[in-house]
């Protein structure tokens, strides 16, 4: 079926919507999108790409937002879904959207926007639950305090042509965005509900990129739907023209998550859980359903946090890598094990630990739980066995009683001692420093540091006369952290796989987690292995001393070889910046 543009008021669709919407008859449709390019399935991150103009393209990111899904009936009504949004993120896991409440019937068509419409996109991103397509942690869309999501992203690398040397590999990244930026995308095809139902499409890259020549001088690299920039639109139409039909399958069982009875979910003591303030501006977090924080949970996790005994020679606890005055991080590169040996990696900070998808360096552990076992239980780093530790607590009459008061009883477990530091680290939050009582209007910031963060939220394109930092990509936000996994040029070839090492996949060598900035003037020294001592020496090496390692993340590849060149007074002013995120008690 082809594609067509359908974005044409009908007067009776919000109320032939509304009239057939009955809960009954209620299914969810599930639009699925496969990634193509010239008709052939690819993955994303893609391999290597011919594009029609001699040159080779390798596909590192595609997302989109989806809204004011429309389903044309057979019987020349309409079905409005306003109100559900869809996040695609196609080399994210993301490939599908899910709608609710789509009454059975006959339909003859289907149209959705890529973009958000303003009072969504205009809104203040911190309302949308924390598994919400729009909330921020979700989809890593949204332009911070520049307001307004990015619609959809386009991000890879591209050489010359197949016998190019990767040394000459440059990054794009395409970000459209803003009102005028609204795409459409609609088809007119024959097919039923009768049931929960998929629709699956085809959204074929090359029809976007293939024609687009790369080139470092001439802004054809990068946009971010700027005033005037006359790539953006060309590539919108082109998005909305790259889309295809495939077809329409029945229902299928889908995963329900599990109620208050799961057998996931502990034992609870006396209290109700504590209430979570999200602060001003932050997007709502997703904490853990079966271990909500409990003041008597908290105040065990805490108690265990400051323990030695859960090392395996009783000499070391958690806090001695994680001191609190240190923004739970210590002043050291690698830190040493309860046995003395050294880790390979630097220790990171532990706050906002409720907004982090996954956790360490890698994203090797789910959940804050499993964190806390990996390095309970790692031989260099607490070396602990759990069964001895937990027979020597047991023991303790004055822990039992803490162990009772969280979870009902005074039986201590491994899982006990874990969910109870996963609720003390869920609730520390740094929400407090110059910068956030700045925006409040409580306290100005000095013309050096309002200089670095403008500079810090502005994208490097000399050929749009910007010259910027470009710190949001990847720190923007509240949270100043996208908590990706990206590699920032550090070495040519990483020794430390990163992310690679528990993917198993070549392209995710060298990428670690994106630290939250919060608090960075008390977490030193930075990067995975700690080599960066001071944040001038961090400013230093992202002004240049990028490494142009192959997987180098678009956002730094796409800058120019020599690095960004900010004066000696700028690079200053960014490090004022950063000193006023220091949390201020």
């Amino acid at each position: 079926m082809g594609i067509i543009s359908l974005w044409r008021n009908c007067g009776c669709a919000l109320a032939c919507g509304l009239a057939l919407l009955a809960p009954a008859a209620a299914a969810d449709l599930t639009i699925s999108v496969a990634p193509r390019w010239r008709g052939a399935e690819i993955a994303v991150p893609s391999g290597a790409l011919a594009n029609d103009t001699g040159q080779t393209v390798r596909l590192t990111r595609v997302a989109l937002l989806v809204s004011e899904v429309v389903l044309q009936r057979a019987d020349g009504g309409a079905v409005r879904l306003d109100g559900q949004f869809g996040f695609l993120d196609l080399g994210g896991g993301r490939d599908e959207i899910v709608l609710r409440g789509v009454p059975a019937g006959d339909y003859a068509g289907v149209e959705f926007r890529l973009g958000v419409p303003a009072a969504a996109n205009l809104g203040d991103p911190g309302r949308w639950p924390a598994d919400h397509a729009l909330n921020p942690v979700v989809n890593g869309l949204h332009w911070s305090w520049q307001g307004g999501y990015v619609f959809a992203a386009l991000e890879g690398h591209y050489r010359a042509g197949a016998g190019a040397p990767e040394s000459s590999e440059r990054g794009f990244s395409f970000h459209l965005a803003t009102e005028a930026r609204l795409m459409a995308v609609g088809f007119r095809a024959d097919w039923k509900i009768a049931g929960d139902t998929t629709v699956s499409l085809a959204l074929d890259l090359a029809r976007v990129l293939a024609a687009q020549r790369l080139a470092a001088d001439d802004g054809s690299e990068s946009t971010h739907s700027g005033e005037g920039d006359t790539l953006a639109p060309r590539l919108a139409t082109a998005l909305e023209r790259a889309w295809f039909w495939l077809g329409v399958s029945g229902s299928r069982e889908r995963e329900r998550a599990g109620g208050a009875d799961s057998p996931l979910a502990p034992a609870r003591g006396h209290g109700g859980p504590l209430a979570f303030t999200v602060p001003p501006g932050f997007p709502q977090p997703a904490l853990p359903a079966d271990n909500l924080p409990t003041a008597a949970g908290v105040a065990l996790g805490e108690a265990l946090f400051f323990d030695p005994r859960l090392s395996g020679n009783g000499t070391q606890s958690c806090a001695a890598c994680h001191a609190p005055a240190q923004a739970f991080s210590d002043a050291v590169a690698l830190s040493r094990g309860a046995e003395g040996h050294a880790g390979k990696r630097n220790a990171m900070p532990l706050f906002n630990l409720a907004w982090s998808p996954s956790f360490a360096w890698d994203g090797s552990q789910p959940r804050i739980r499993d964190q806390a076992l990996a390095a309970w239980t790692n031989p260099i780093e607490m070396n602990a066995e759990p069964a001895r530790v937990v027979a020597a607590l047991a023991r303790d009459p004055v822990l039992a009683e803490k162990i009772a008061a969280a979870f009902g009883s005074a039986d201590v477990t491994a899982e006990r001692v874990t969910l109870a530091l996963e609720q003390f680290l869920l609730m520390q939050v740094a929400a407090a420093s110059r910068f956030d009582r700045s925006l409040r209007g409580e306290v100005e910031l000095s013309a050096e540091e309002q200089r670095g963060f403008e500079l810090f939220m502005l994208e490097h394109d000399p050929v749009r006369g910007r010259r910027g930092a470009d710190c949001f990509h990847c720190h923007g936000g509240a949270l100043f952290s996208d908590y990706g996994f990206k590699n920032n040029g550090l070495d040519l070839v990483s020794v430390d796989a990163g992310r690679g090492e528990v993917t198993r996949q070549a392209g995710d060598a060298g990428k670690f987690k994106t630290p939250s900035l919060r608090n960075v003037a008390l977490t030193a020294p930075y990067m995975h292995d700690g080599r960066f001592a001071t944040l001038e020496e961090v400013v230093a090496h992202y002004d240049h001393g990028v490494q142009r390692a192959v997987a180098l993340d678009p956002n730094l590849a796409k800058h120019p070889a020599a690095g960004l060149g900010l004066t000696a007074e700028d690079q200053r002013a960014l490090v004022a910046f950063l000193r006023t995120l220091t949390d201020v008690r």
